[in-house]
């Protein structure tokens, strides 16, 4: 069951995090049953030497997209935090727009495990692809 829409979400950005929020570097698409999608909206700040979309922004991305992937399933958890992420760089996706495809592979207690895929917005190959682990603190 989905605790946090799109709305729940933003909003919910918008008083934790504003600096990500008022960025405008991120759209959140969607939240759905152990998933979210989220947007990078690339910019000059974003690139690297080669005008493609650096791998610091990509990581940014994946983190940021797990992390609202299991916001959405526990509720506006602020301190659930990162405990491990890793990431692949599979081919350079240009100065472009990307999307976050972000799944909970296992949501317990303490720990939630997401994997990431980062595609082009406008379609085409894999660019990365990301695991990461998030700590839940204890309800109270």
């Amino acid at each position: 069951m989905v605790k946090m829409s799109v709305a729940d979400v933003e909003a919910f950005l918008a008083r934790e995090f504003p600096q990500i929020a008022a960025s405008g570097d991120f759209s959140v698409l969607e939240t759905g049953p152990m998933s979210a999608k989220l947007r990078l909206n690339h910019g000059e700040h974003h690139l690297r030497p080669g005008a493609t979309v650096s791998g610091p922004t990509m990581f940014a991305l994946a983190d940021i997209g797990i992390w609202l992937a299991v916001l959405a399933q526990i509720g506006p958890v602020g301190m659930a935090v990162t405990t491990n992420l890793n990431i692949n760089f599979l081919r350079l996706p240009g100065a472009v727009d990307l999307v976050a495809d972000c799944r909970i592979l296992k949501l317990g207690k303490r720990l939630a495990i997401g994997e990431c895929s980062i595609l082009p917005a406008g379609g085409g190959e894999l660019v990365a692809h990301a695991t990461a682990t998030y700590s839940i603190p204890p309800v109270r």
